[in-house]
């Protein structure tokens, strides 16, 4: 058994120590908002938070987050979907199927985090999730929309 803080709940889940961090959110904890793409870090489907910071949860051994580290994935990025980014992506209408967008938005929240209002070689530089359907210029478009949101706010 280990103590995860994951969207604000502590949580006492039991995995093997080579379990990524993916499935141990997906499988013990029931959250599937976070996907599985790649497997191998590229992607960025599966990104989530640990203390603010984006992070590959596919590859990331869930044993590695300490007890007091907090984990943040979709479902805990807003509870009523107000977050500016959020709103930019239903706004402009960003996703295309949508697969990825979890991992975007994730992406997306913590670049704006730490830069409320990027350029677009800032969000190229940063955002490197992958999207097959190809939307990144909507995709960059939501984060310029998401950082006036912010403002405004």
């Amino acid at each position: 058994m280990a103590k995860l803080n994951i969207n604000g709940n502590d949580v006492e889940l039991e995995f093997d120590p080579n379990t990524p961090l993916l499935w141990v959110i997906r499988e013990q904890a029931g959250l599937t908002g976070t996907k599985y793409g790649c497997g191998i870090a590229q992607c960025g489907a599966c990104t989530v938070h640990i203390d603010g910071n984006p992070i590959r949860s596919c590859v990331y051994p869930a044993s590695a987050v300490q007890a007091s580290q907090k984990i943040t994935t979709i479902e805990g990025l807003s509870e009523t979907g107000d977050h500016p980014v959020q709103q930019a992506w239903v706004e402009l209408d960003v996703p295309q199927c949508g697969f990825c967008q979890s991992g975007m938005i994730m992406a997306a929240a913590a670049l704006l985090a730490n830069n409320a209002a990027p350029d677009d070689a800032a969000i190229d530089q940063n955002i490197t999730n992958i999207c097959r359907c190809g939307t990144f210029q909507r995709v960059r478009a939501g984060i310029h929309r998401a950082a006036e949101l912010s403002k405004e706010a």
